[in-house]
């Protein structure tokens, strides 16, 4: 009974392969490099905003500050928790966001579903921060 216990629960003995190593350390340089490029992207949009830069590696208040940055309450952050209305409010400050920065709606969709290469765009580009009248 006792050999038919690895089997029943999928383990293994064995030592990682050399290779396996290798895949993982890959896999946490590629997942180290973008979470310092999107820590670079936040930042540098925080800045451009008037707003410390170090808020967008602090969970929450990242999002209390793009709430002040896109003109809406602080206690929308509340809504970012609340499943399908977090999917309507993201998409509703990447647009205010992208109009704060003097583009339109579709970067703010761009934003909202391309992050990944809109933030940037946002971040070095040359758009600047307009704040609300």
């Amino acid at each position: 009974m006792t050999n038919l216990l690895p089997v029943l629960f999928l383990q293994s003995n064995a030592a990682p392969s050399a290779g396996a190593n290798a895949m993982a350390a890959g896999a946490l340089i590629v997942w180290a490099v973008a979470l310092l490029f999107f820590v670079a992207v936040g930042w540098k949009i925080f800045v451009k905003a008037g707003q410390p830069g170090w808020a967008a590696i602090v969970p929450i208040y990242n999002i209390i500050v793009l709430m002040k940055v896109v003109g809406k309450p602080a206690w929308w952050f509340v809504l970012m928790f609340i499943p399908v209305v977090n999917f309507v409010i993201a998409i509703i400050v990447s647009i205010e966001l992208a109009k704060r920065f003097g583009k339109g709606v579709g970067f703010g969709l761009g934003l909202a579903f391309l992050g990944i290469i809109f933030a940037p765009i946002l971040a070095f580009g040359s758009a600047q921060y307009q704040p609300a009248a």
